[in-house]
């Protein structure tokens, strides 16, 4: 990607407004704080460092929890399977606007709303899924931030070739039941075939599926391991980390959180800044009550992220698009 890509990228980005809906409460005082839900596949745990950046975001904007609005937190412990039912929750309790993490907990709960805001930091793949009309008009009731980029899973390839140079059994572990598993696969199965190596897929939609998976990686002699950017796959990354350590095999990642667990390589986004980023979407709720249309989905920029003298590499979140660290575009 050029430097001047990047820079209209950026431009975009940075112009973009949130989607337009009636969400007045935040911008005016009142004896009833309106009411933010977070809705997560992950753990609490897990979760943590995203709903702080989050909270980081609002508080930047002068917005604070507890004083102009208030919190609910529930999550579904990476099973998807419960998303459902949080969602159907979450909707009862009328919040103003519900922070929806990834693109599994907003198809889950726009089954149950077509009214109240739904704001994503990690969508993926939202105009085929019929999530939103398009990037430049979302319409509707869901925005947020892609994070997702094409082309980023066969650069995971790409490094996977690197870390073991005549790797030719290359394993991927998937989670086809999240909506962002399969164009990864996807990708990685058509770089897999320009390079002229073996995949070999094993396939974990739930975490105790995680251990199973690696030991078909043993079987299979592989050599090297990509793992898909999916909200299961997150949640269990302390599992994958040890499944890998004791298995022998180098890991390629595209959430650099795997990296802090104990994992090899990652190459992506930087997940807290999109989520920092997530409250200038709520903040556009409050101001612009206009019923203007969304203006843009933005996308982020790639980045990559690798252990450096025994410390992960940080990213600067003072610009919106993360910046690469130890590796470049």
């Amino acid at each position: 990607m050029s430097h001047d890509q990047l820079k209209r990228r950026d431009l975009v980005s940075l112009l973009a407004g949130a989607a337009v809906w009636p969400f007045t409460a935040l911008a005016q005082p009142s004896t009833s704080r309106p009411l933010i839900a977070w809705m997560s596949g992950l753990t609490k745990p897990t979760s943590a460092p995203y709903f702080g950046s989050f909270l980081k975001g609002m508080h930047d904007l002068n917005y604070a929890e507890g004083r102009n609005f208030e919190m609910i937190y529930r999550f579904s412990d990476g099973y998807a399977d419960r998303l459902p039912v949080i969602g159907e929750e979450i909707v009862g309790l009328k919040p103003n606007v519900i922070v929806a993490t990834a693109v599994d907990s907003v198809i889950a709960i726009r089954r149950f709303t077509s009214t109240i805001p739904i704001v994503s930091g990690a969508l993926a793949d939202a105009v085929h899924l019929g999530l939103i009309k398009s990037e430049a008009r979302p319409g509707g009731n869901i925005t947020g931030i892609q994070p997702y980029v094409p082309g980023l899973p066969a650069k995971q390839m790409e490094l996977a070739r690197e870390i073991v140079p005549n790797a030719t059994r290359i394993g991927i572990l998937t989670n086809l039941t999240d909506p962002k598993g399969p164009p990864q696969a996807h990708e990685l199965e058509a770089a897999a075939e320009t390079l002229k190596v073996k995949i070999v897929a094993a396939d974990a939609n739930r975490p105790e599926e995680i251990g199973p998976a690696f030991q078909t990686f043993a079987n299979e002699r592989v050599e090297v391991v990509i793992v898909l950017q999916t909200s299961m796959l997150f949640a269990g990354r302390d599992q994958i980390a040890a499944a890998a350590l004791a298995g022998r095999l180098p890991t390629v990642f595209g959430y650099d959180r795997h990296v802090a667990a104990g994992g090899l390589i990652s190459y992506g986004v930087d997940l807290t800044q999109c989520f920092y980023r997530t409250a200038y979407f709520v903040d556009n709720l409050a101001r612009r009550s206009t019923g203007r249309p969304a203006d843009r989905i933005p996308n982020q920029d790639a980045a990559g992220s690798q252990p450096q003298d025994g410390k992960r590499a940080k990213l600067d979140r003072s610009a919106y698009h993360p910046q690469p660290s130890g590796r470049g575009h």
